[in-house]
C-alpha cells in the first residue's frame, strides 16, 4: 500500500487506516471495468471514493477518467452519497467552490431532476463527482435525459460516456438498469477495440450481494466477463477479522401474520418490550409504499408509542421533506442507545443509508434486499434482533413488487438460518452455493441493443415534441416514474414561462399512477385522455417554449408535470397520496438558468444576453480559446478543428432577422453583434422579425454558420473533395447539371483559406460542430411547422430561406486578426436525402459517415466540449475592442460600412 494513499485515506477517515479491500482498489495502476462485492458497513463509498481521487484528484493520472459517476437506484441514497463525498472533498481541501479556479479541486454536482444541475457540464476538462439516481443518469446515457432540455441531450450524452468511471452502487435494486449499465460499457469497449475512443470510460459495478452473473446476461455483456473476473474483489476469507466479523451478532426469526393490523401490534409491542429504543431506534422495512402508509397511521393510533419518535420513509416524498432526514433521524449520531424512535421505511432504507437498528421487522423480500435490510441492523457493531415477516402472498398480484419465486427462495434460505450477521451470510452461501441461482435470480426484461443506442444518436423533435421512449431500459413495471412539482397557479391562468421546479419540489409518481390521478382511471368502454374536473397540469412545450395543459398522452416516464396547488394529492406528512383537493403547499421554484432557458425551446436567445456588447468575431475568438484549452488538457488531437469551429459557430448571427431581434437603446451601430445585455432582446415571441414578412420563428443561426462553410468552397472550389470533387462524373453521367458557382471575384482570404485547406472529413466534423453547437440541429435538416406555416414560399428549414445571403462580417483568424468574409449565399440542397448538383453529399449521410469514423460517444464528446466553450464564454465575456468604449483596437482589414450598414438603421 502507497504511504501517500494511506495519509489521504486517514486525513480523510478521522486517522483510521484503511481496509486491506480498500488499499488493494487504490493499489491498482489501470482503471479497468471492476465486480465489487463487499459486506454492507465495511466502506464501500470511502474506499471507491478515495480509490478515484488518488489516482485522478491526487496524482493526476491520464489513465483514469476525470470524472466519477455514482449511478444510485434512489434518491434517498444519493443525498446519503452526496453528503459523504462533499465531506471527504472537504476534509482534503480538494473540493471545488464553484466560483475560483477549478484547476486540482473536485467539483461536486447533484443529478435528481430540477434546475439546479446543469452546471456540472460546464468544465469537461476538470475532475468532477457527478451523483444521481439511475433514472437521471442512465437516461442521459441514452441522449434522453429526464428532466433535461432537449438541447441538452446530446451534451450530456458525450459526457456521460467518455471520460468518466462509473460506479453502479447498490446493483440489486437496479432492474433492468443494471442491464443497461452492462451493454452501454460493452458499447464503449466495442469502440475502444475500434480505436473510436477519445478518453476512457469505465464501470464498477457495486453491491454486497453482487452476483457475477448478472453481467453475462447477453453476448455483449459476456464478452466484458474476462476482464470481470480478473477485476473483481472481494474480502477473502483470511481478512475476515475484527469486529464486524467477531463480534456482531444478528439473530433472525421468521414469522407468519396475515393482516396489518396483527403487524403494527407485533411491532409496538416489541418496540416496548426492547425498552422503546433502550438499545437504539426500531426499523421496519415494507415492500410497497401503501403497506408503510397503512402501518404508519395504525402505529400512530397505538397509545404504547405515545411518546415515540415516529418517522415514514419512502420514495414518494418531496426533496423539501427529505432534507430534513438525513439531519433529523437518517444519520448515525442518531441512532445512539436510548433513542426512542420507530422507522416506517420501504426499499429506500435497504442500501446506503447510515443508520442502525436494534430491532428490525421487515417484511419477507427477496434475498438480495433482506441481505441488505439486515445490514441496517447493529451496522457498527453488537447485537440486534431481526424479524422476518412472511404474509404469505398466495397470487402474483399480492407478491408484487416480487415475484412469488422469488419470495419462495428466500423462504427456503431463511429456513436454514438462525442469524444473519455478515459471518453467517458469507458462510451459508459458501456452503451452499447450489442455492445462488435461485437466490439471486436476474433476467432483465429488456436488454439495449447496439442499433438501439446509435439510433438514439438523433434527437431530432417529430412534429409533436415526442420522442423515443427509453424507460424500458431504466425500469421495468409501475416503478417507471415521472416527476411532478406544485405552484400556486391563479383559475384560468397559464404558468409563466419561467417557472422551473427546484431539486426540493419535485416528487417522485409512477406515470400510470400519474394518469388515474390527474386523468381519471380508463377502461375499454371509457377513456380518459384529458385531465379531470378539478385537475390541472402542464407540462412543457419545446416547439412553443411554454408550458401547455397536459394530457394523458404526455404523462410518460421522465416527464416533469407542474401541477396546480389546488389540485391536491401530496401531504407533506404522507408523500404523495393522489387523492384529496386539499391544496399543496408549493416549494419556491428556482430560476432557470440561461443555459436551460436556451436548451428548453427552440426559439431563445437567453444565453445571448450578456452584460457587456460583444462582436461576432470577439466572441467567437473567445469561444475558440476556451474549446483548444479543454481539448489541450483532455490530451485530445482536435484542438486546432475546435478552436476553427469556435471562431465560426455564431457567423449566422449576422443574418437580419438576428441582428433586428437586439433593439436596445445605446445599441452599437453594427450589424455583426452576437451578444448584447438582456434588456436588449426583443422578448421570445417576437424574436427574428423579418420585415415585410412576419418574424422567423424558429431561426437557428447555427444552420446558417454552417452553410456558410459551406458557402466559401462554392465560392471558390466548388470541385473541393468535401464538396462536388468525388461525385462529379457520377453526376454528369446521371444527367445532372452541376450548380457550380461562377468564380469569385476576388481570391480567398485567410478565413476562407482554412477552410479550404481541410480534407473532406475535416470539413465535415467542422461542419457538424458549428451546427450542432446548440444540441437543435444535429443529424437532419428538416422543415419544422414554424417554416411549412411561412407565407413568404420557396423552400425554408430552420427558418433559413433557400439563397438568402449573409451579409459580410469580422472573423477571427487562426494567428488572431480579424478579416471580412465576403457576404455568403446560403442554399440548403444538402438537407435533400442523396447526392445533390451543388454540394454532393447530403448533409444526413455526412453525419452518418462521422458517425462512423467517430462513434457517437466521441463524436457527442466532441460536440460537449465545444458547447461548454460557449456557455463559459458567455458567462464570462471579454471586452470588445471594436465597439466604443470597449477599447480601442480596430478590425484588420475590415470595411466598416460592412459592419455598420449591411441592415439598415439598426440602432
Amino acid at each position: 500500500m502507497s504511504k501517500d494513499y494511506a495519509e489521504l485515506f486517514a486525513s480523510v477517515a478521522n486517522n483510521f487506516m484503511p481496509h486491506p479491500w480498500q488499499a488493494e482498489l487504490a493499489q491498482a495502476g489501470d482503471c479497468v471495468d471492476r465486480l465489487i462485492r463487499i459486506p454492507t458497513g465495511f466502506g464501500k463509498t470511502l474506499g471507491v471514493l478515495t480509490a478515484w481521487l488518488w489516482h485522478r484528484g491526487v496524482r493526476d493520472d491520464a489513465r483514469w477518467p476525470r470524472r466519477l459517476v455514482w449511478c444510485l437506484p434512489m434518491r434517498v441514497l444519493v443525498e446519503q452519497v452526496a453528503a459523504e463525498v462533499e465531506g471527504v472533498l472537504e476534509r482534503c481541501a480538494l473540493r471545488w467552490d464553484g466560483v475560483g479556479d477549478h484547476a486540482g479541486k473536485v467539483g461536486v454536482h447533484v443529478l435528481m431532476g430540477g434546475s439546479e444541475a446543469g452546471d456540472w457540464a460546464l468544465y469537461p476538462e476538470h475532475c468532477a463527482v457527478l451523483i444521481g439516481t439511475q433514472d437521471m443518469l442512465l437516461s442521459r446515457a441514452l441522449n434522453r435525459g429526464y428532466g433535461a432540455p432537449r438541447g441538452r441531450w446530446p451534451m450530456e450524452f458525450g459526457l456521460l460516456n467518455q471520460d468518466c468511471l462509473w460506479v453502479m452502487d447498490e446493483v440489486q435494486l437496479m432492474d433492468v438498469g443494471l442491464a443497461t449499465s452492462g451493454q452501454l460499457q460493452a458499447f464503449r469497449q466495442q469502440d475502444t477495440q475500434s480505436g473510436k475512443t477519445l478518453r476512457p470510460c469505465r464501470t464498477w459495478w457495486m453491491s454486497a450481494t453482487l452476483q457475477p452473473a448478472w453481467l453475462r446476461t447477453s453476448p455483449e455483456m459476456s464478452e466484458l466477463g474476462p476482464a470481470l473476473d480478473t477485476g473483481q474483489l472481494r474480502i477473502p476469507p483470511e481478512q475476515r477479522l475484527g469486529p464486524l466479523w467477531d463480534e456482531v451478532g444478528k439473530p433472525c426469526r421468521l414469522v407468519t401474520m396475515t393482516d396489518m393490523a396483527a403487524l403494527a401490534d407485533q411491532v409496538a409491542g416489541a418496540h416496548v418490550e426492547h425498552g422503546a429504543g433502550a438499545a437504539g431506534p426500531t426499523l421496519v422495512v415494507l415492500n410497497t409504499v401503501a403497506a408503510a402508509v397503512q402501518l404508519h397511521e395504525r402505529l400512530a393510533r397505538d397509545p404504547r408509542l405515545a411518546g415515540t419518535d415516529l418517522r415514514l420513509v419512502h420514495s414518494r416524498f418531496r426533496g423539501a421533506e427529505r432534507a430534513t432526514w438525513r439531519e433529523d433521524f437518517l444519520n448515525r449520531h442518531a441512532c445512539a442507545p436510548g433513542t426512542d424512535r420507530l422507522i416506517v421505511a420501504t426499499q429506500v432504507i435497504e442500501a446506503g443509508v447510515d443508520i442502525s437498528a436494534a430491532l428490525l421487522f421487515t417484511q419477507l423480500a427477496p434475498w438480495a434486499s433482506l441481505v441488505q435490510r439486515f445490514g441496517r441492523a447493529a451496522r457498527w457493531g453488537g447485537r440486534a434482533q431481526v424479524v422476518v415477516v412472511d404474509v404469505e402472498a398466495r397470487d402474483p398480484k399480492a407478491a408484487l413488487p416480487y415475484t412469488l419465486e422469488e419470495l419462495a427462495a428466500a423462504r427456503t434460505a431463511l429456513g436454514r438460518l438462525d442469524a444473519v450477521a455478515p459471518r453467517d451470510l458469507e458462510a451459508f452461501e459458501e456452503n451452499h452455493p447450489e442455492l445462488l441461482a435461485t437466490l439471486y435470480p436476474y433476467v432483465p426484461r429488456h436488454v439495449l441493443l447496439r442499433h438501439e443506442l446509435d439510433e438514439l444518436f438523433d434527437t431530432t423533435p417529430d412534429l409533436t415534441g415526442a420522442d423515443v421512449d427509453v424507460s424500458r431500459f431504466i425500469r421495468s413495471g409501475d416503478e417507471r416514474d415521472l416527476q411532478v412539482f406544485w405552484v400556486e397557479v391563479a383559475p384560468r391562468a397559464t404558468p409563466d414561462r419561467a417557472v422551473r421546479p427546484a431539486r426540493e419540489a419535485l416528487c417522485s409518481v409512477p406515470f400510470l399512477a400519474a394518469r388515474d390521478w390527474l386523468c381519471g382511471k380508463e377502461t375499454a368502454d371509457r377513456k380518459a385522455p384529458r385531465l379531470r374536473e378539478g385537475k390541472r397540469a402542464w407540462v412543457w412545450s419545446y416547439l412553443d417554449g411554454c408550458w401547455r395543459l397536459a394530457e394523458r398522452k404526455d404523462l410518460y416516464p421522465g416527464q416533469t408535470v407542474l401541477v396546480a396547488s389546488s389540485s391536491g394529492g401530496y401531504d407533506p406528512a404522507r408523500g404523495w397520496t393522489g387523492v384529496g383537493d386539499a391544496a399543496v403547499p408549493p416549494v419556491p421554484v428556482a430560476p432557470p438558468s440561461a443555459q436551460e432557458q436556451a436548451d428548453a425551446s427552440e426559439d431563445d436567445e437567453s444565453l445571448s444576453a450578456v452584460p457587456v456588447w460583444q462582436t461576432i468575431a470577439v466572441h467567437g475568438a473567445q469561444v475558440a480559446a476556451q474549446a483548444e484549452a479543454a481539448a489541450r488538457r483532455a490530451g485530445l488531437d482536435y484542438a486546432a478543428l475546435l478552436h476553427l469551429a469556435g471562431r465560426w459557430h455564431d457567423a449566422g448571427k449576422a443574418l437580419a432577422p438576428f441582428q433586428h431581434s437586439i433593439v436596445g437603446t445605446g445599441r452599437p451601430a453594427r450589424a455583426d453583434i452576437a451578444k448584447a445585455p438582456s434588456s436588449a432582446w426583443l422578448p421570445p415571441r417576437q424574436l427574428y422579425p423579418d420585415p415585410p414578412h412576419p418574424r422567423r420563428r424558429g431561426l437557428r443561426h447555427e444552420l446558417a454558420s454552417t452553410l456558410a462553410l459551406f458557402a466559401v468552397l462554392m465560392r471558390h472550389r466548388p470541385d473541393h473533395p468535401a464538396l462536388l470533387g468525388p461525385w462529379k462524373e457520377l453526376l454528369a453521367a446521371a444527367g445532372r447539371p452541376l450548380a457550380m458557382a461562377p468564380p469569385a471575384g476576388d481570391p480567398p482570404n485567410a478565413l476562407e483559406q482554412e477552410i479550404l485547406a481541410l480534407d473532406a472529413h475535416a470539413f465535415d466534423l467542422l461542419a457538424y460542430l458549428v451546427c450542432s453547437h446548440h444540441g437543435k440541429v444535429r443529424m437532419a435538416w428538416h422543415a419544422a411547422p414554424a417554416d411549412q406555416q411561412a407565407a413568404e414560399g420557396g423552400l425554408r428549414i430552420r427558418g433559413i430561406r433557400d439563397g438568402e445571403t449573409l451579409p459580410a462580417l469580422t472573423l477571427a483568424t487562426a494567428q488572431g486578426e480579424y478579416l471580412v468574409l465576403p457576404p455568403s449565399e446560403l442554399h440548403l440542397d444538402a438537407a435533400a436525402a442523396g447526392l445533390n448538383s451543388r454540394t454532393g453529399r447530403g448533409w444526413t449521410e455526412r453525419v452518418l459517415d462521422l458517425l462512423e469514423r467517430h462513434g457517437p460517444f466521441a463524436l457527442a464528446y466532441l460536440e460537449a466540449l465545444l458547447r461548454a466553450a460557449d456557455w463559459r464564454a458567455s458567462r464570462s465575456p471579454v471586452p470588445d475592442p471594436f465597439i466604443a468604449g470597449n477599447g480601442d483596437a480596430t478590425p484588420i482589414g475590415t470595411d466598416p460600412a460592412v459592419t455598420t450598414a449591411a441592415h439598415g438603421d439598426l440602432a
